[in-house]
């Protein structure tokens, strides 16, 4: 499909040479990148406000994500008991969740955060 706009597309705003894929290595994405070569984990936070730790084996422009080893983390807050004057000022408690999952595919549009595991580079780089 050829279409004509004032501004250039991203293939004809790239440098001669250059394709899709550079595009997929640098800036925002070089994270990712760097997670698939060296193989190192990455958080990812997401918009249910859950946290997931995992290794990235494939990535694309959308921020789509396959992952393995997958541990995801959230907090769930219980509610309160019985209601009355005494259990008004204790509110439910915050319990710490987990689950493991081998391999996951995340789409991209519930994706807020990514960071890499600085431990993981720590280790990594000595």
């Amino acid at each position: 499909l050829i279409t004509h706009t004032s501004q250039p597309t991203m293939a004809e705003a790239a440098p001669a040479g250059a394709g899709a894929a550079a595009d997929l290595k640098s800036g925002p994405f070089g994270v990712l990148y760097d997670a698939v070569k060296g193989n190192t984990q990455i958080l990812v936070n997401v918009r249910n406000n859950h946290k997931i730790l995992a290794r990235v084996k494939a990535y694309d422009r959308h921020f789509n994500l396959l992952l393995e080893d997958v541990k995801e983390m959230w907090t769930e807050t219980s509610k309160g008991g019985k209601s009355g004057a005494a259990n008004k000022s204790k509110r439910g408690t915050a319990v710490n969740k987990d689950r493991y999952v081998s391999k996951m595919f995340l789409r991209g549009d519930s994706v807020v955060l990514i960071v890499s595991n600085p431990a993981g580079l720590a280790a990594q780089q000595q």
